[in-house]
């Protein structure tokens, strides 16, 4: 469900300027399915456990490296058709890493 709130509702707000930064003044909000609203919530206190915030601490480790082959080895698009060519590609690029990582650069 999605909410609007028009200029002439917003307008004697005092928190507006706070608020919102449209060009018509207005705000609108939406409402996730109670479903998906009580799955967000589940899913938020599960993160702030020490069990979760632990497994999290290993997959963060990675995402530095995954985010270093994407953008600095251009890593999203494959110079060779077929998978074995980009896992060849995918291996010389993690070797060339690792070498790059051991000379200190």
């Amino acid at each position: 469900m999605i909410a609007r709130i028009t200029k002439s509702q917003c307008r004697p707000c005092l928190a507006r300027t706070q608020c919102t930064t449209t060009a018509d003044s207005a705000r609108t909000v939406g409402f996730p399915p109670r479903e998906l609203r009580d799955l967000q919530l589940r899913v938020r206190t599960e993160q702030q456990t020490p069990e979760w915030k632990a497994r999290y601490a290993s997959r963060s480790g990675v995402e530095g490296t995954v985010n270093e082959f994407a953008h600095g080895h251009g890593m999203r698009r494959c110079r060779y058709r077929g998978q074995r060519k980009a896992h060849i590609q995918h291996v010389l690029t993690a070797i060339a890493v690792n070498i790059e990582r051991l000379s200190g650069r």
